[in-house]
């Protein structure tokens, strides 16, 4: 996998564009600025944008690709980004150090999911934010129909809100959804697609 996505990412043009997947922008836009963790953050469209509103932003990728292209975008934007290119568990951030989490579309198998859900939330402080968004258990049936909105086509990489909020316990939801949206993110993210989307408080 790490291959696909390097070579995903050598391409010229930003896969996912530059601009931040709009409802991690809605929901960044209502927080203080304070320290962000972004886990497989790809190009740093997200990464960025949060670091120009003035966020210190943690992010990692196992990408070599996608690290150039988040620095290079970083260096247009005149931010700094503390950009890793790892896995999770090379990670050495202690408990309860972000203010806020976002995973944009970072997708998990089962049982994986669960291990890392908990490792992540866990670098979460009580009263910080997580936010997500993620293609849906039903984002498949929306594949044939156009091969340019992207997304996992195994089911096990794919989200519903009721299995989302059983990692959330305890968690009070500013917004909670599993609904469809037009995306218009890069070459690879384009067309109707249904989603998982989350932000929520760490109690």
């Amino acid at each position: 996998m790490k291959d696909f996505w390097n070579a995903r990412y050598s391409q010229e043009a930003y896969a996912y564009g530059t601009e931040p997947n709009v409802f991690f922008k809605s929901r960044i836009d209502t927080l203080n600025p304070s320290r962000l963790l972004l886990p497989a953050e790809g190009e740093g469209r997200n990464a960025v944008y949060a670091a120009s509103k003035g966020f210190q932003v943690s992010a990692y990728d196992w990408s070599e690709a996608a690290c150039a292209k988040a620095a290079k975008l970083a260096e247009k934007h005149n931010v700094e980004l503390d950009y890793q290119v790892c896995s999770l568990s090379d990670l050495t951030y202690p408990e309860a150090h972000f203010d806020a989490l976002a995973m944009v579309y970072v997708h998990f198998p089962e049982p994986i999911r669960t291990s890392n859900l908990k490792r992540l939330l866990g670098m979460l402080k009580p009263g910080g934010s997580f936010i997500f968004e993620g293609f849906s258990e039903n984002h498949p049936q929306y594949q044939p129909k156009n091969p340019a909105v992207g997304g996992p086509k195994e089911p096990s990489f794919l989200y519903t809100l009721s299995d989302l909020k059983t990692h959330l316990t305890g968690y009070h939801f500013e917004y909670e959804a599993q609904e469809e949206t037009l995306l218009d993110e890069g070459a690879f993210h384009k067309g109707l697609a249904e989603v998982v989307r989350v932000h929520a408080i760490k109690p």
